[in-house]
């Protein structure tokens, strides 16, 4: 019985897809959807750059509330995303979104902690990111999940992308 649900988003181009099946999924099971997007962790060079232009309390400061402040405000756009895509009709819908958490991390591993945390019955991805081309059959985040998530996954083929670039 699936009774919850985990939507992986990377907020790209096709993330409208693969939430139309997260959603038609939660409808059909009856089902509680929670939606997880992973942020990478700032690389070194931004983080010497913002070393070099803000003194250490300054550097501190913005590690815990400026960091809050953007994850909260990326939160508010996932769900923003999902209000204009679903549009009016879609409110009963957007009542089967239990919680939207971004949070900052390898994706992969986000995702099967967040599978983890929350005990959800079935985990929806995509095949791709946003930058990976056709002549790869998976992403990488999606072929890590799919190797180690200890609950059943539903991969949305990202076809439409192969399709034109096959014209």
């Amino acid at each position: 019985m699936i009774r919850s649900m985990l939507y992986a988003t990377d907020l790209g181009l096709y993330a409208p897809l693969v939430m139309q099946h997260a959603l038609a999924l939660a409808r059909t099971f009856n089902a509680d959807l929670y939606v997880v997007h992973a942020v990478e962790p700032m690389g070194l060079f931004a983080e010497s750059v913002l070393q070099s232009y803000l003194d250490e309390q300054a550097l501190n400061e913005f590690h815990s509330q400026g960091l809050k402040t953007v994850i909260a405000n990326i939160e508010q756009r996932v769900l923003d995303s999902f209000r204009e895509e679903l549009g009016d009709e879609g409110e009963q819908d957007l009542q089967r979104i239990r919680a939207v958490r971004v949070v900052q991390g390898d994706p992969s591993q986000v995702i099967l902690d967040q599978v983890q945390k929350l005990s959800v019955d079935l985990l929806i991805v995509g095949s791709h990111s946003h930058g990976v081309g056709a002549e790869t059959p998976l992403g990488r985040t999606a072929a890590r999940v799919l190797q180690l998530a200890k609950v059943p996954v539903y991969l949305v083929p990202l076809v439409e992308r192969r399709r034109r670039e096959d014209r």
